[in-house]
């Protein structure tokens, strides 16, 4: 082994156990509590002895009622991720108004994640304007998204997904990116979402 190989080992291994033992526990609860990681949600019980378990979480100035809207009509296809959309959303701006043609959301209605809008997460189970939940119908992957008022004017807008990897599938590798990419869309979306919420709330105070 030459000493440039040597070296460049030895920085993979350094940056992977910086990975494992500082940026992925920080990711994997961003912006949430100890209460709100330990706290028992919906669909936990679906993945069992999942590898990654995220729950990520951010205060919105705005009711349950403003945000539910902008959760119902995700996806691809439909009002987008309010992510980057260059990624996720075919370069397609993501909606910034209500689309009442999105907002009939029912258990069983699938969330398209892909350009032929087959492929995503379908809604196992939920409340509207509190909370629900999405999964891969195969009990490996589970999506929740909730609202907890916290007074008359502010929210705590939660997300939880609970994935158990195939480390045999070709769809590891897939996987093993979205370990460590997934904070960086996700925390983009939950924040456009805290962005449009607000904004709604505002014009309905007025």
């Amino acid at each position: 082994m030459t000493g440039a190989l040597v070296i460049i080992t030895l920085a993979a291994a350094a940056a992977l156990a910086a990975y494992l033992r500082v940026i992925r526990p920080w990711q994997l609860r961003w912006g949430a509590t100890d209460d709100e990681t330990a706290r028992p949600m919906p669909g936990d019980d679906v993945v069992a002895r999942p590898t990654f378990n995220a729950t990520r979480a951010v205060t919105v100035r705005a009711r349950p009622e403003d945000i539910w809207p902008w959760l119902a009509q995700i996806g691809i296809g439909r009002a987008g991720w309010y992510s980057y959309d260059w990624i996720d959303n075919l370069g397609r701006l993501s909606a910034e108004r209500i689309l009442p043609e999105f907002q009939d959301l029912k258990v069983g209605d699938l969330i398209p994640v892909s350009p032929d809008g087959k492929q995503g997460f379908w809604v196992k189970d939920m409340e509207p304007n509190r909370w629900m939940l999405w999964w891969d119908k195969k009990g490996r992957v589970t999506w929740y998204w909730g609202l907890y008022p916290l007074d008359e004017n502010h929210s705590r807008l939660i997300t939880r997904v609970r994935m158990r990897y195939d480390w045999l599938s070709p769809s590891i590798l897939f996987n093993l990116v979205l370990d460590v990419g997934d904070i960086v869309m996700m925390r983009k979306c939950m924040l456009g979402i805290k962005r449009r919420a607000e904004a709604l709330a505002e014009q309905r105070e007025k």
